[in-house]
């Protein structure tokens, strides 16, 4: 049987992998230390050094280091007995801080794995938003790129173009070619969405009517014109855009060239979007 970590062996616990574990990956390497971007802001040099002897971390930015379990807690803003939790694996429990935009050039990004989502920051990640491990596996994969010589993880979304739309707790971008998502159910209704978290919602709350559905997931507004060409194929098109500027102004172009279009939108109408309709459902379950 596993014994659970304390305070006292967590700090035996290793740097390295607490920083791989929450997706930070060292820009160089030696026998005595390792060399990271800071995991407490943008930057392009590495200032975060660990010393592999020692155990221990310092932060030349910030003038701060110590061991890892005041860097687990540091990082994501916890208690000790939740860095506990997460470095003796039982994530379940573990809160996670908001997402950040974070863009980057897109030819930069090379991918080296893609698998099924398996690895507990992005379960995590997808449980905080409401949407469980089984669904995100049906139409996601987990994804490992490179950028800028730094390597990263995510929920991946793949496109028409075979490019990939990216999403974890951090960081949200793509790979070209970009493009937006076709599924294909051979049905005569279409479902058109905004991106991939309105997707994973979507199936959570209306399971039965994906069924029932081919769908499109734009992954940009900016492909509204290009999806028309499937347009004239279906008998009926539901529209699930989001309650902002750009998404109404893309409901309204398409309700005004298009006379069997829908839009749903009201089924979610006081909150931005699905996910944030869904979250807000979830947190009422509970």
């Amino acid at each position: 049987m596993k014994r659970k970590i304390n305070c006292e062996t967590a700090r035996n616990f290793s740097v390295e992998k607490a920083l791989e574990k929450l997706g930070h990956f060292p820009k160089k390497t030696s026998e005595k230390e390792a060399w990271f971007l800071s995991p407490f802001r943008s930057e392009t040099q590495a200032s975060f050094k660990v010393s592999k002897t020692k155990n221990r971390w310092y932060d030349h930015g910030e003038g701060i280091g110590g061991n890892v379990i005041d860097l687990v807690s540091t990082i994501l803003k916890c208690t000790i007995s939740e860095t506990l939790e997460f470095l003796n694996g039982d994530v379940s429990y573990f809160p996670f801080q908001q997402p950040q935009i974070f863009c980057s050039t897109e030819t930069e990004i090379s991918i080296s794995k893609v698998q099924n989502i398996t690895h507990p920051a992005l379960i995590q990640y997808l449980s905080a938003r409401g949407i469980s491990i089984t669904i995100a596996n049906s139409y996601c994969k987990e994804v490992w790129y490179t950028n800028k010589d730094s390597q990263y993880f995510a929920i991946g979304l793949q496109n028409e173009k075979n490019g990939w739309e990216f999403r974890n707790k951090i960081f949200k971008n793509s790979s070209s070619p970009k493009s937006y998502t076709y599924i294909h159910n051979h049905k005569k209704q279409l479902i058109i969405l905004e991106g991939l978290f309105d997707l994973l919602s979507l199936v959570t709350l209306k399971p039965r009517e994906l069924k029932v559905s081919d769908i499109i997931v734009l992954n940009s507004i900016a492909f509204i014109k290009d999806v028309q060409i499937h347009i004239a194929k279906y008998e009926c098109i539901h529209l699930y855009l989001d309650n902002d500027l750009a998404g109404q102004k893309a409901t309204l172009y398409l309700k005004k060239n298009h006379k069997h279009i829908i839009d749903r939108s009201d089924t979610y109408k006081d909150y931005k979007d699905l996910n944030d309709f869904l979250c807000y459902e979830k947190r009422k379950e509970i």
